[in-house]
């Protein structure tokens, strides 16, 4: 599975990407596929990739269709493909085939209550971003190590 991180900061930040790719370089072994970051604070989410589902699209962090808001996810959602119809009929529009990009839509129509919705093997720390905000889900579908922090008026979390 592919390798997550991420850290929320109500201060500037100095060299986001430069702290990131620390971060994600400490977890290259999870995916060596790809390497992308989200650093639009309060949130900065990083992402290695192992590309297993929709190797030419699935890329993240991945936006939704306006861009105001971010995921990064590590893990699979094996009902993704029945909740999806349901998305589309409320308007959401699909750029990939990824399990991710439905998570993605799910919060943006049922909010924090989305994964509910669901069933896969995950530790779900997830994080969807937006410019101002940054919600962030772990739920224990399986056994993988998780790491979380909180240093004053920080916040820093990865999964190894």
């Amino acid at each position: 599975m592919c390798g997550i991180a991420g850290f929320v900061s109500n201060k500037a930040v100095t060299s986001p990407e430069s702290m990131l790719r620390r971060m994600t370089d400490a977890i290259a072994h999870r995916g060596p596929d790809e390497n992308r970051y989200f650093t639009e604070g309060p949130a900065y989410l990083g992402h290695r990739r192992l590309s297993i589902v929709d190797l030419a699209a699935g890329h993240q962090p991945m936006p939704n269709e306006d861009e105001k808001l971010w995921i990064i996810y590590n893990g699979e959602i094996f009902n993704h493909a029945d909740v999806r119809p349901d998305l589309e009929r409320a308007g959401h529009q699909y750029k990939t085939r990824c399990d991710t990009e439905t998570i993605l839509h799910a919060y943006e129509e049922w909010g924090p209550d989305s994964v509910q919705r669901f069933r896969g093997i995950s530790r779900m720390p997830s994080g969807i971003a937006t410019r101002e905000s940054c919600f962030a889900s772990a739920t224990d579908w399986a056994s993988n190590p998780s790491t979380t922090s909180g240093m004053g008026k920080h916040l820093s979390s990865g999964r190894r």
